[in-house]
């Protein structure tokens, strides 16, 4: 099965989300690495997956200053080379619309270049701004609006 790390945090994210509205216990590591295993996943991507969700919660973009309103955002030529001019202006334009505060952005563009695939395209980065705002439990709000801004686009796309 050739899947990558996205597709094992999707899988987590789509099967664990309604886990707190349920009252059911977070499963631990093991029992999460068993369970993807037996969904057919493969061990390295799952343990690069983990590492990934453990880096959620101590995201860089967590420690650095709050750039300030006036503050433009140059990405680099690493970041260039990894996520293309439309994933970079999707990124900005969630920004624009307030979905995503400059740290927030900051933290999705860790998560994003931290999933080491060859490609970035939009969907992925759909799926890694509704977990880093999941992740964050004071921006519900937030959530619910990226939430109804991809459910939106999904609908325009199955209408045309």
């Amino acid at each position: 099965m050739k899947e990558n790390v996205l597709d094992i945090l999707i899988y987590l994210f789509e099967n664990y989300i309604g886990s707190e509205v349920d009252a059911t216990p977070e499963p631990d590591r093991d029992t999460l690495k068993v369970e993807l295993e037996q969904a057919g996943f493969a061990d390295r991507e799952i343990d690069q997956a983990l590492v990934w969700l453990d880096s959620l919660s101590s995201s860089p973009a967590r420690t650095h200053p709050v750039p300030n309103s006036r503050a433009i955002r140059v990405f680099d030529v690493s970041e260039c080379a990894r996520l293309d001019l439309a994933c970079r202006g999707y990124i900005m334009h969630l920004e624009n619309l307030g979905i995503l505060s400059p740290v927030q952005r900051e933290w999705v563009i860790d998560r994003l270049l931290a999933l080491a695939a060859e490609e970035i395209d939009i969907e992925q980065v759909k799926w890694v701004v509704l977990m880093v705002l999941f992740s964050q439990p004071d921006e519900a709000n937030a959530y619910a609006r990226m939430e109804d801004l991809v459910f939106e686009e999904q609908t325009e796309h199955a209408l045309h």
